[in-house]
């Protein structure tokens, strides 16, 4: 049966799975829907038309579903969608979408979101994300599959990081980054790929090379950056993640590419 705490407070209208949890003085409004085994620890609040997936653990003062912070939003009826088995950490805010981005903010499976992490108004993030504490997600950011975002990082609103990407703690990201690859600093410069997080991953000895060379090529100082992928692709049309790394650079973006220092391609 569902666990619910007397002095809780949720919606009639709210659909709760049997098995759902909600600990001391949770609110829960009346549009959410909380799936089997989500926990809500004590003191969170779900509102909007907020999802929470099976096996989701959410901690107190996490704030999930209130209105986005942005002036254009004008009450429409946008969503938040949290998948499976995540978890959400004390005092994290988490927004849903809005008519400008697509109605839907959306978090995938399997993410831990650490204490004080915000998560802006139609962002888009894939399975297996972590944000650190307070990492900082400004509105319409994609982050792909495994990413990393350091403690008290910022990603400026738009901007795109690719699958198992590592940002430096207290990075100020105003560009791209690409699939694998590792930025830091006070305006993020692109610092080599994420080796540490390639190898976890268990990514073989051979295919870590192939990504390094096609990382030198790709931002080495000749040609144009079209030219370098135009001979990257040729080269290794048939490696996977080099693959992933020119899609993701050819795909349109309103950001640029985060570049490494000029004449460190290394």
């Amino acid at each position: 049966m569902t666990n619910i705490h007397p002095t809780a407070i949720i919606d009639p209208k709210a659909s709760l799975a049997e098995t759902v949890s909600v600990g001391p003085y949770c609110v829960v409004g009346p549009h959410v829907v909380l799936a089997d085994k989500v926990d809500l620890k004590s003191h969170v609040v779900v509102e909007g038309r907020t999802q929470i997936g099976k096996g989701t653990t959410v901690y107190p003062f996490a704030s999930v579903g209130h209105q986005p912070q942005d002036l254009k939003y004008g009450g429409e009826p946008s969503e938040l969608h949290i998948g499976e088995n995540n978890v959400i950490r004390e005092h994290a805010t988490l927004n849903p979408g809005t008519e400008g981005g697509g109605m839907v903010t959306r978090i995938g499976n399997n993410c831990l979101i650490m204490v004080g992490a915000h998560v802006g108004h139609d962002c888009q993030i894939a399975d297996h994300v972590i944000l650190v504490n307070n990492a900082t997600l400004a509105g319409h950011v994609e982050v792909d599959e495994w990413a990393i975002l350091g403690g008290l990082s910022a990603v400026h609103q738009f901007v795109r990081i690719g699958k198992h990407a590592m940002i430096g703690g207290m990075s100020g990201v105003e560009n791209d980054v690409i699939p694998y690859g590792s930025v830091y600093g006070n305006r993020a410069v692109l610092n080599g790929l994420n080796l540490v997080g390639l190898k976890r991953r268990g990514m073989d000895r051979e295919t870590i090379h192939a990504l390094r060379n096609a990382y030198r090529l790709l931002f080495a100082q000749e040609g144009t950056m079209a030219e370098r992928v135009a001979d990257v692709e040729e080269m290794m049309k048939d490696n996977e993640p080099v693959t992933d790394i020119l899609n993701f650079i050819k795909a349109e973006s309103s950001r640029g590419i985060c570049q490494p220092k000029a004449g460190d391609a290394s």
